[in-house]
């Protein structure tokens, strides 16, 4: 499991007018290959009037499979830009569809590959590029005394608080970045003076923009 990579953040869909052909950027984060083939049936389905249905995907931990189809354009000017773009951005778990409706000029090479270029780039940043940072989530069970200190350092920190759960103590569940547990714990400890219990729940990949998350 990689620490951190590049992906998008949601499904994305935007267009362009290029020489009067019409192109239409879809993208999608996946979770499996198969995930994949059903986004970009389900986009051929709804253009089925289109002229062309580009696609390319890129999956897998080492984004060992990769996929692609100029679905009739000329061989090189469609499939493997709209995936270029997908690894130049190194984006991994991908899926982009570039629907075309041909407005009666033809673009030549070059101008089918920098179209096709222009709608999978309109696609995934409709989509948000993010980064997925592993963190690791804690429960942090403290008593009531030492609530608001606890809560103003976590916040002043900018840590993530995923919830809080109130008993006979204040058990605060926060995500922290994988690098950073360990002076967290200690940080943690010397706060409560080793009163607080910290106790590992899960590792997950959260959604970041520019060091924020993102929902």
């Amino acid at each position: 499991m990689d620490n951190v990579y590049r992906t998008i953040h949601k499904y994305g869909q935007e267009e362009i007018i290029i020489n009067k052909s019409r192109f239409i950027g879809y993208a999608k984060p996946i979770e499996s290959e198969q995930e994949a083939l059903d986004f970009i049936e389900c986009i051929k389905s709804k253009h089925r009037d289109a002229t062309h249905n580009v696609y390319a995907y890129v999956y897998g931990e080492n984004s060992n499979i990769q996929r692609f189809s100029d679905d009739g354009e000329p061989s090189g000017t469609a499939g493997i830009p709209t995936l270029e773009v997908i690894k130049k951005e190194d984006l991994r778990n991908v899926v982009v569809v570039v629907t075309r409706y041909f407005g009666g000029i033809k673009l030549g090479t070059g101008g089918l590959i920098r179209a096709y270029t222009k709608g999978a780039k309109i696609g995934l940043e409709s989509g948000i590029i993010i980064e997925k940072v592993l963190h690791h989530k804690l429960k942090i069970r403290i008593e009531y005394t030492l609530y608001g200190m606890i809560e103003n350092h976590l916040m002043t920190k900018g840590y993530i608080i995923d919830d809080i759960v109130y008993d006979d103590g204040v058990n605060i569940y926060v995500y922290i970045n994988y690098s950073e547990v360990e002076s967290f714990k200690k940080n943690i400890t010397d706060l409560t003076s080793g009163s607080a219990i910290i106790e590992y729940i899960d590792d997950e990949h959260i959604s970041m923009k520019n060091g924020k998350r993102i929902k």
